[in-house]
């Protein structure tokens, strides 16, 4: 039997459920797997966290993740003007990979302008005595309060670099959010591309109203 039929079989095979992808490991049959409910809502934002290990902690699962952070990036053109900055500003990127009982369920690549955390004890997301508190928590750490942020969600077929993290096949749905935090004075402060399968996750808005 051909290399192409066996990939294509295999791919067929991970769409279905039957078998799922790990990154640098290969291919097994897939466990039984339920839809992990992630909820946005600035309602989930703690004092004592980040808001997918709130959010996890609620549905009973172990959450984790895997990051790494490059300082002092070139801004490219989408993310200086999502912003507001000059195309090749310096930024601090930084990407993860969410787990859920060690099964990956999410992607993020955030960016926030080095001007904004550069010389304070926040600027590695994942380092200092901030680690892992969430852009909220962080930025309240040097005095930068956000007031609210946006979030853009489409539909769109998993790249093959996204496929292969999440263990889904090559151009599954998932959904893609770009979202923005802005400070009380208006300025963007981080922006982030967060991508989530379809199939293993349901993304639920929850909207509090002040009254």
């Amino acid at each position: 039997m051909g290399e192409n039929v066996v990939r294509r079989a295999q791919e067929l095979l991970i769409s279905q459920g039957v078998l799922e992808g790990r990154a640098g490991s290969g291919t097994y049959v897939a466990e039984p797997r339920e839809r992990v409910r992630v909820v946005r809502s600035s309602a989930r934002e703690q004092p004592s966290g980040s808001p997918f290990r709130q959010d996890m902690k609620a549905l009973c699962r172990q959450s984790d993740w895997e990051s790494r952070t490059d300082a002092k990036v070139p801004a490219p053109a989408e993310i200086a003007t999502r912003l507001g900055v000059a195309e090749g500003e310096l930024c601090v990127r930084t990407t993860y990979e969410f787990l859920a009982d060690g099964k990956p369920v999410q992607l993020s690549t955030s960016w926030e302008p080095y001007a904004v955390t550069g010389g304070t004890l926040v600027v590695l997301p994942e380092g200092g005595p901030h680690a892992g508190a969430g852009v909220v928590n962080r930025m309240a750490a040097i005095g930068v309060t956000i007031s609210h942020a946006v979030e853009q969600p489409e539909p769109r077929h998993a790249t093959a670099e996204e496929a292969s993290l999440l263990g889904i096949q090559k151009a599954a749905l998932v959904t893609h959010i770009r979202r923005t935090y802005y400070s009380a004075d208006g300025r963007p402060v981080e922006t982030a591309d967060i991508v989530v399968p379809a199939a293993h996750c349901e993304i639920v808005y929850e909207i509090p109203i002040n009254r």
